[in-house]
Order: C-alpha cells, then sequence, then structure tokens
C-alpha cells in the first residue's frame, strides 16, 4: 500500500522555519495502530490523516505518541494541501474532528482557522510546573494546557525546563507567554509526556492564549510570536466562544510511505 505524504512548515512564508507537519491524504481510514506507526516514524510533533467526504473532510492528527483532540499547524498544514494540491478553487474547507467542525478559508495571502475558545481557569502553579520551568509565573491558568504567566519576553527566552517534571503534569502541555516586543504576546510550548519537548509553533495553544490576552491588553484582533528556535507568527482575533487564528505555511517535501505490513 502507498500513502502519499506531504510535509508542510506551518506558520511561516519560509522554509526551515515554523512548525513542520506531516499530511497524508486516505481513501478511507486504515487502522489506528498504522496510522500512530507512520506519525512515530515521521517522528513529528504532528501527522494529520484525512479522508474526503463529498464535498468536507474527515481529520485527526497524531503525535509520536498519541492521538491528539486538537492541532493549528497541522490543521493549517492540511488545509495548504488541499487548497494547493486536490481543491484549488475552493475558498473555504470544513474539516469534521474530535473538537467538531473546524472551519478554514482562504484570507489574501493567509489561511484563517476558526477553533473554539479554550479559556484556562486561574489556578495554583503545581510543584511540578515550577520545578520544570525553574521560575515561578506570576499567574496560572487551566485548560487543555497549562498557562504560566510570565513578566517579559526575555523570562519566555531565558526558560530552559526540566522535561521530566513536566511529564509529572496533569496537562497536554505547558504554554508560557508575556507581553511582546515586537507583537501584542509571545509564547512557547512543552509537552515532553507527549513526545514533544518543545512544540516549534502551537496553533491550539492560541485558543487559550486569545482569550486571556483579551482581557489583558482590552482589544480582539493580535499578532503573536512563537519564540522557538524556529519561529512562527500567527494572526488571531477573538470571536467570543471561538478564535480566528490565521498564518502562512510553504511545502518542504511530496512523496509516498509504502506500507508492506499491514496484518492484525
Amino acid at each position: 500500500m502507498k500513502i502519499p505524504i506531504y510535509q508542510i512548515d506551518a506558520f511561516t512564508n519560509e522554509q526551515f522555519k515554523g512548525n513542520p507537519a506531516a499530511v497524508c491524504p486516505l481513501e478511507e481510514w486504515i487502522p489506528d495502530e498504522i496510522m500512530q506507526k507512520i506519525a512515530a516514524e515521521n517522528n513529528l510533533s504532528e501527522t494529520a490523516f484525512f479522508v474526503q467526504k463529498g464535498h468536507e473532510y474527515e481529520l485527526r492528527w497524531f503525535t509520536p505518541a498519541r492521538e491528539v483532540d486538537l492541532c493549528g499547524h497541522a490543521t493549517l498544514a492540511t488545509a495548504f494541501v488541499v487548497f494547493t494540491y486536490l481543491d484549488p478553487a475552493a475558498a473555504q474547507i470544513q474539516f469534521h474532528t474530535k473538537s467538531g467542525v473546524l472551519e478554514v478559508s482562504r484570507d489574501g495571502s493567509l489561511l484563517s482557522m476558526v477553533f473554539p475558545a479554550l479559556e484556562g481557569e486561574k489556578c495554583g502553579a503545581p510543584k511540578a510546573l515550577i520545578r520544570g520551568l525553574g521560575k515561578v509565573p506570576k499567574e496560572v491558568y487551566k485548560s487543555r494546557d497549562y498557562l504560566a504567566v510570565f513578566e517579559t519576553e526575555q523570562d519566555i527566552l531565558g526558560l530552559s525546563p526540566d522535561m521530566e517534571e513536566l511529564k509529572k503534569l496533569d496537562s497536554f502541555g505547558v504554554i508560557v507567554t508575556a507581553k511582546g516586543s515586537e507583537a501584542d504576546f509571545v509564547s512557547r510550548l512543552f509537552a515532553p509526556k507527549d513526545g514533544i519537548d518543545e512544540d516549534p509553533v502551537t496553533g491550539s495553544a492560541h485558543c487559550t492564549l486569545v482569550p486571556y490576552w483579551k482581557k489583558v491588553l482590552k482589544k480582539n484582533e493580535f499578532t503573536a510570536l512563537q519564540l522557538s528556535e524556529r519561529g512562527g507568527k500567527l494572526y488571531c482575533m477573538d470571536l467570543g466562544d471561538k478564535v480566528k487564528i490565521s498564518g502562512k505555511a510553504v511545502p518542504y517535501l511530496e512523496g509516498n510511505i509504502c506500507i508492506s505490513y499491514f496484518g492484525s
């Protein structure tokens, strides 16, 4: 069996920056075990698999360790594949996912996604969070991820987390954030429990970041930078119970995966 594969750098207009995601179009769903093995073999933070159903698509995402229920950069990458290679005339796509229906549309030079807002609830800082980050945040919130707020962009850049401590937390990942010097806010995300020590750019984290920064900055539209080594730029808008997340993407690789074993 041959499965097409594309590797797309998301939330960037330059190759070798942003967040790389693998995208695999399928004619029909294959066993979860095989998709998980492919994701582990790809060894990227996310591999997306999708099946076309009429004019819409079913979409799933896998880290090297497990399936997840929401992923921003791999959704952007999948939309780029559909718009560029499969349906260039389309203006909008609907993906049916474990987080509901996600819409992606062309927006000038950007691709724009509408995701559910995931506002965090304020909480105390777990000891493993403080030990893991090596610094006490000024505020902590909890949604899917922990959100740790710091005073300055330099605080974010200076973090060198202890991943073994962060693995002890009861969350997908840890978002760290502060006001930006060249953007409204900056962030990083660590998810070592799911095989991602540091995610280069995390669209889904902005489902929590945008509601927080809306309250702090008293505005609805934001430019955001994720300060990983590769870096990425996002354009965000608060829509109440949803968040609009926009960015660019560039192709890196096209090919085929050859599956020689398909047994139970």
